[in-house]
């Protein structure tokens, strides 16, 4: 092997060696710019409001801007098609409503997303309960009162949901197939406060949603909670039946991951996925999250595909009737 050969496998090794220790050097300095997270919620919605206290707290620890992108409509399909087709670079992420990963059949082309087909999961970012609750005109104060009143007009009864097959028409779904009650939906593309104005306005009287979308309307007394569909009443609601209570074993809940373009380079992916871990760790954030009723659980991204697809096979039957009842 002549002095030459060996010249071009020692120079192609030390290239190779310098590419290699590069990775972790960009990665640990990233971001250089502002990163930008896109949901397909509207304005308003319990995912946009977890957006923006997480983006507030990776602007500080990034020391770079992050901009919440509120991308609805489709039903999570439009906000799908951008994230996907940004640069896999870390610089554009994606936080999609539970829904978009459990969509119902036909709900969209580009619908179900799957991990790791379709993005890189980074983390995730908690969760929290449905709140049914009812407009003080409906004359509704329990759950019970509100199963009778739509045996008595079945098919009368109108909620307003974020979209066909998002959490909202899911838990709607799900509450009447477990009590023989017939609802009409009402999907609204504008997000919560769209179905909170139309609450005010008399049209709609009852809606179902995490609290951090509709704290403000509890608080002011647009709404009245009548049950929360958590596994065991809520500490910070005591008083707050489950849902459960009236119909036993019944239990929905909202969830939100961050996730990335495939391709994203998988030192910026744990880059991320470490950051975010830090500031759902941080204490003002914790705090923040839990007056909003949501729960906390750190994941590695591995364990976010695990658990993402353990709950698309929890709502397959909801699914199905979707499917069945279109």
């Amino acid at each position: 092997m002549t002095h030459r050969h060996w010249f071009k496998i020692a120079l192609s090794w030390l290239l190779a060696l310098a590419a290699t220790a590069a990775l972790p050097a960009r990665a640990q300095d990233f971001p250089t710019r502002p990163v930008k997270i896109i949901t397909d919620s509207g304005p308003g919605s319990a995912v946009d409001v977890i957006l923006r206290v997480i983006a507030d707290r990776l602007t500080q620890v990034w020391g770079q801007q992050v901009l919440a992108v509120n991308q609805p409509g489709g039903g999570g399909a439009i906000a799908t098609r951008i994230a996907a087709g940004a640069a896999p670079d870390g610089y554009t992420l994606f936080i999609p409503a539970l829904s978009t990963f459990v969509a119902p059949p036909g709900a969209a082309a580009n619908l179900p997303i799957e991990v790791p087909r379709d993005f890189a999961p980074v983390g995730f970012l908690g969760g929290g309960p449905m709140f049914i609750t009812a407009a003080p005109s409906l004359g509704v104060t329990t759950l019970a009162q509100l199963i009778a009143l739509a045996k008595r007009r079945p098919g009368e009864i109108a909620y307003g949901t974020n979209g066909r097959g998002r959490l909202t028409h899911l838990t709607g779904e799900l509450l009447q197939s477990r009590t023989g009650i017939e609802l009409l939906m009402i999907p609204y593309s504008g997000g919560t406060a769209q179905v909170l104005n139309d609450v005010m306005g008399g049209r709609i009287p009852l809606v179902i949603e995490a609290y951090s979308g509709i704290a403000g309307a509890i608080q002011n007394g647009t709404v009245t909670p009548l049950a929360v569909a958590s596994p065991e009443r809520l500490p910070r609601f005591p008083d707050l039946p489950t849902v459960a209570e009236t119909v036993p074993g019944f239990a929905a809940s909202g969830w939100q991951v961050m996730v990335a373009p495939v391709g994203t380079p998988e030192g910026i992916v744990r880059k991320v996925s470490d950051d975010l871990r830090r500031a759902l760790s941080d204490p003002e954030v914790r705090n923040r999250l839990a007056t909003l009723g949501r729960y906390e659980r750190l994941m590695s991204p591995s364990e976010v595909t695990a658990f993402i697809h353990a709950e698309q096979q929890m709502w397959k039957p909801v699914l199905e009737r979707i499917a069945r009842n279109p």
